[in-house]
């Protein structure tokens, strides 16, 4: 398996150096070559596997030439002691994949672990400290945190806009200490983006750290989250329909990687683009005009996104063709007044509770088979636990959300961060100081 660049398909790098280093030179994005095509006989033994079990067998046919099967294995369940369960709503026609049991109870848990498995092997092989940087707009810090927090030769920071997480959110980027560090930064997760994507081409700060990053610019994030598509697929392939999956979206990483599994076979029918009003890119499958703008502040934080990085793999990935993307992405948006509506509907009617970001996936599966009028088995991706957002769903549904043991214990830990505006020198300042 080598990795090339979106910007530059002719020079390739290995998989260790595309994990580490997260941007190509060339400031594109990584994409793995050649994709692995699965084949019918892998889908079809897939019903009764575990995420771990489906996860390996994945991983053998992507690294078995360069990480030998033992390792892959013993990483992979390492990675994912957590499945993740479909929940029917109506069955054989809307259902959710629950995506939050992991320790995060987000599912960047997915991400993040395979990521911390495969750095800790690749660094225990060779003996050298990486400097993990990853902007967040509310889950992706708390995966990254729990993930690597106490990995040998791993250092995390975690760049955080203030005021923009919800107040679980923010105890777990700020709380674990150790070897993770977080960074509040004066403004949007735009700007804490711009900020980390500026550190990977900084010469001098690179001479002096080893930078990579757990964010879905990094294709390794991307990967292990195709997992759990192919395991949704093996728990409703029994309805002997065509599947829709709906996937709640922000930076596009999940969508990516959703197709990425279609490119290696997965029998995916049609993908739904759910957003909330940062909405470059069902805008983009209405008009076939991309424009990225300043994101705005939703309910549905860890979606405000208004420039998704990953719009370029996902775009990729269909030719860098309008219509063929198009024929495989549908996008709708709900606003805030519209989500509110939509949990509560989605708990009257199903007895669901969901968090904001899962009720626009929802939304967005329902209005699609709708509008189509067509038999599918659709499938929203569950992306967080809904006491992730226990005030606003207990405002919304009137009724106490229940908080797990394992998130409960950070409300009464101390928030430890560093506070910068958005600005990169301020940070590159911070974060040299605090590091060296």
């Amino acid at each position: 398996m080598r990795f090339y660049s979106t910007n530059n398909p002719q020079n390739t790098v290995s998989v260790e150096e595309a994990l580490f280093h997260s941007l190509p030179a060339d400031k594109g994005l990584y994409m793995p070559t050649p994709l692995p095509h699965l084949g019918t006989d892998f889908f079809e033994k897939i019903a009764g596997q575990s995420l771990a079990d489906i996860g390996f067998e994945i991983s053998k046919a992507l690294f078995s030439d360069e990480i030998s099967t033992a390792d892959l294995e013993n990483l992979t369940h390492q990675a994912f002691p957590f499945d993740t369960p479909v929940v029917d709503l109506e069955p054989g026609k809307t259902s959710v994949l629950e995506l939050f049991h992991g320790p995060s109870l987000a599912f960047k848990d997915v991400g993040a672990r395979y990521m911390a498995a495969l750095m800790s092997y690749y660094s225990g092989r060779n003996d050298k400290e990486v400097n993990i940087l990853v902007a967040t707009s509310g889950d992706t810090g708390g995966a990254v945190a729990m993930g690597f927090h106490n990995v040998p030769g791993v250092r995390v920071s975690i760049l955080y806009p203030s005021g923009r997480v919800s107040d679980l959110q923010e105890k777990q980027l700020t709380t674990l200490g150790g070897n993770v560090q977080a960074f509040e930064v004066d403004g949007s997760f735009d700007d804490c983006q711009a900020i980390v994507k500026q550190a990977f081409v900084d010469t001098e700060l690179n001479a002096h750290l080893s930078l990579s990053s757990a964010n879905s610019i990094n294709i390794f994030r991307l990967i292990p989250q195709g997992f759990y598509y192919v395991r949704a697929y093996g728990q409703v392939r029994k309805w002997g329909k065509p599947v829709v999956f709906s996937t709640p979206s922000g930076n596009f990483g999940n969508l990516s990687a959703g197709a990425m599994v279609q490119q290696m076979g997965l029998p995916v029918a049609h993908f739904v683009a759910a957003t909330n009003l940062n909405h470059v890119v069902p805008s983009y499958i209405k008009t076939g005009v991309y424009t990225p703008k300043a994101s705005i502040a939703t309910i549905s934080n860890a979606m405000d996104v208004g420039s998704p990085s990953n719009f370029v793999r996902l775009a990729h990935l269909y030719g860098n063709d309008f219509d063929h993307f198009k024929e495989n992405v549908s996008g709708y948006f709900y606003d805030d007044d519209e989500t509110r509506v939509g949990m509560k509907r989605i708990y009257d009617q199903f007895g669901y509770i969901a968090c904001p970001h899962t009720a626009i996936g929802i939304l967005g599966l329902q209005q699609y088979l709708l509008d189509r009028n067509i038999d599918y088995t659709g499938v929203a991706l569950a992306t967080a636990h809904p006491s992730k957002f226990k005030p606003l769903v207990e405002d919304v549904l009137g009724q106490s959300v229940h908080v797990p043991d394992r998130l409960a214990s950070l409300a009464s830990r101390s928030k430890i961060s560093i506070r910068i505006p958005a600005q990169y020198e301020a940070f590159k300042e911070s974060l040299l100081h605090t590091v060296l």
